[in-house]
């Protein structure tokens, strides 16, 4: 029976995060009610808080899930990756671009991204300031795999050269945000072009 309570509760939980996260799409971050994402989800108001305290709460949490999701999908990338520094790099940002907007529309990143710059002690800001930390060890990790792999040069530091990689593509990724004309593949494109230079140098000529 316990098994069969924390799956009801995880359901009501993800129903809860459709529901919030096509609401917020639909309505706009700061129209949606935490009524209207209750009926949504077929749950009552009380029942939604007993989750949630806010919607802050909710975006953090659909934030989260995309986080985990990409994390998870890029530990098979680091694993086994494509053989060239710039070839793996882009395989490994696109799984991550690809996934950006699955939950998230541009106009919610913007609110999450304000939030954690506006309130930077705060339980979101700190939650938000690991998520990126994740994502940034997860490029060097890739750094490191392709080194051992004998892809990178052994005299290079990996884990630097991955978080400069890192902040380059989340920099886009702001930059992509504040634009809701920028298409994505204009965004990958971009980032490509500016990683090639220093894969190359980081493999010896060989990117």
């Amino acid at each position: 029976m316990a098994g069969l309570r924390a799956k009801q509760k995880a359901d009501r939980n993800r129903r809860i995060l459709e529901a919030a996260t096509s609401l917020f799409r639909d309505a706009g971050y700061d129209s949606a009610r935490i009524e209207d994402i209750a009926e949504r989800a077929e749950v009552s108001v009380g029942t939604l808080y007993n989750y949630y305290q806010n919607k802050g709460d909710i975006l953090l949490a659909a934030v989260t899930m995309e986080v985990e999701e990409v994390l998870e999908a890029g530990r098979r990338i680091v694993a086994n990756p494509p053989p060239t520094v710039a070839a793996a790099l882009q395989a490994l940002i696109e799984q991550y671009y690809d996934h950006s907007l699955v939950y998230l529309s541009k106009e919610m990143w913007r609110v999450a991204m304000a939030l954690s710059i506006q309130q930077p002690d705060s339980p979101f800001s700190r939650r938000y300031t690991e998520l990126d930390r994740r994502l940034s060890g997860q490029v060097s990790s890739l750094v490191l795999r392709l080194q051992a792999n004998g892809a990178v040069r052994a005299d290079v530091d990996a884990a630097a050269a991955g978080e400069m990689f890192f902040n380059n593509l989340n920099l886009m990724f702001i930059e992509f945000a504040k634009d809701e004309a920028m298409p994505l593949e204009a965004l990958k494109a971009q980032v490509e072009r500016q990683n090639r230079p220093l894969s190359g140098l980081i493999a010896g000529g060989q990117a």
